[in-house]
């Protein structure tokens, strides 16, 4: 592989990993979780071997992939639109051939076919390796479908190619799948079982991008906290395996070690956990570690007990009041940040009143808040109604958003007047003149580029904020450089 320096359409600057003498090209967008963008530089390093390089021009597109997401309707009704731009293309180019990835496809799998004329090969989120049979099913005029689930597959042995990359933070898969029947996810349906992949590729694939000179990776997983390495196989079967593969079991704690021993100037970030699944060794090994950055997703939905089993979250609001604290004692600089739910079948303004005091306690950084969609498919969709009225889920939810607006900016201008550290990752959107990079605790500053460059550790000091934005002036490298 050889790095070509490009620009995406926002004119930031990309690191390309390209396959000298590959003549195909190919163009792939993903949407949704970044398990999907993951995924995506899985399946360019598998195409890579093709004769496909990547591109960022769709008209000079041989084969067009779109990674897609289910977890709402509003994500698969996005594709669908873009399904029809590639068909306008696709009339000038009538060589071009489509696929649908991911999540969607494996929810639709042969109705894609049927329902969207455009697309020749649908591959759910498992069958990747199967690209080249697929494609070869395609070029000789036949349609290709493979959604097929695996209980073994991680793509543990595939190097992947980084895509629309900045060359300073990666993706490192850990898991796949999901065990967690939350009653209105699509996801143990779309991507199956959970199994956990080697933590030695895991280490394999961390050392092999602080060479190429990474600086921050984010360990993902559907759960990463429930990651755990026996030896091979699921999750579930855990309680099968040996005394001795039970005594030397990995879980997310010791991988999470692993990680920041290997590379002690690495930033590790990981993303996202459950609060079933979260336990006190992650905290702990998390303020033993600087490398480890102060930054937990921790997603709740909802702030209603009531809900919160309707939902099938196995935690009370209780027990993730004790979580909170935990983080909040051991690590006190930690941001946490989380998912939210308004709407979802039969809450009511008491169980809304719930959502806003459990964030009232917590004070969160930042969050993802969204309306109750129902998906087809899942426990909600098959067996609750979807009762709510969507004015007065739309109310509940920009009370959500203005909760959490309120202390976003509240942690943001707590770091006024301090020095924090920050990778710097690209130029300001704002100001080509500035750096823009994020603090260990995830949250967004820019200071003037002076002497600085991508991928250093600076020191900055945090003279003026927006609601959002760190503003400051870089003192100088950090220790940790």
């Amino acid at each position: 592989m050889e790095k070509i320096i490009d620009e995406n359409k926002q004119g930031e600057t990309l690191v390309i990993d390209k396959k000298e003498g590959n003549q195909r090209k190919l163009f792939i967008e993903s949407y949704g979780c970044a398990m999907n963008f993951s995924d995506s530089e899985i399946v360019a390093s598998i195409l890579s071997e093709q004769g496909f390089n990547t591109t960022q021009i769709l008209e000079e597109a041989d084969l067009v992939l779109v990674n897609t997401c289910s977890i709402r309707d509003k994500a698969e009704q996005t594709v669908r639109k873009r399904l029809q731009e590639y068909n306008a293309v696709k009339r000038i180019n009538p060589k071009m051939k489509v696929g649908v990835l991911g999540c969607m496809a494996e929810r639709l799998k042969t109705k894609f076919l049927e329902e969207e004329k455009i697309v020749d090969l649908v591959v759910g989120p498992d069958a990747y390796k199967d690209l080249p049979n697929l494609l070869a099913e395609v070029e000789e005029g036949r349609d290709a479908i493979n959604v097929i689930l695996s209980k073994e597959e991680t793509y543990g042995d595939i190097s992947p190619v980084r895509l629309n990359s900045n060359g300073i933070t990666a993706f490192v898969s850990i898991t796949r799948g999901c065990d967690n029947m939350c009653t209105f996810c699509v996801v143990p349906f779309t991507r199956g079982r959970e199994r956990s992949r080697d933590p030695q590729s895991i280490i394999e694939e961390v050392n092999d991008l602080w060479e190429k000179g990474f600086k921050e990776i984010t360990l993902l997983g559907q759960n990463v906290d429930s990651y755990l390495w026996y030896g091979g196989g699921l999750k579930k079967d855990f309680s099968n395996a040996s005394e001795l593969q039970k005594a030397t079991a990995v879980n997310f704690a010791n991988l999470l070690e692993l990680c920041a021993k290997a590379q002690p100037k690495m930033r590790i970030r990981f993303s996202t956990s459950n609060p079933q699944d979260f336990t006190m060794d992650v905290i702990e090994t998390m303020a033993k570690y600087v490398n480890i950055c102060n930054h937990i997703h921790l997603p709740v939905q909802s702030g209603s007990d009531r809900i919160l089993k309707e939902m099938n979250r196995l935690h009370t609001r209780q027990e993730y009041f004790e979580i909170i604290d935990n983080i909040k004692r051991i690590i006190p600089e930690c941001a946490i940040s989380v998912d939210l739910i308004a709407g979802f079948p039969t809450e009511t303004e008491e169980d809304h009143q719930d959502t806003l005091s459990l964030m009232e306690y917590v004070k969160y950084n930042f969050g993802y808040m969204f309306t109750y969609s129902e998906r087809p498919g899942t426990l909600a969709g098959r067996k609750m109604e979807d009762d709510v009225p969507e004015n007065i889920k739309k109310r509940r939810l920009k009370e959500i958003i203005l909760l959490e607006r309120k202390y976003s900016e509240i942690n943001t201008r707590a770091h006024l007047n301090k020095t924090v550290e920050i990778l710097i990752e690209k130029a300001s959107k704002k100001s080509d003149l500035q750096w823009s990079g994020r603090t260990s605790d995830n949250t967004v500053a820019v200071f003037p580029k002076e002497h600085y460059k991508v991928g250093d550790l600076v020191n900055v000091l945090i003279t003026d904020c927006t609601s959002a934005t760190l503003i400051g002036k870089a003192i100088d490298y950090s220790k940790n450089n």
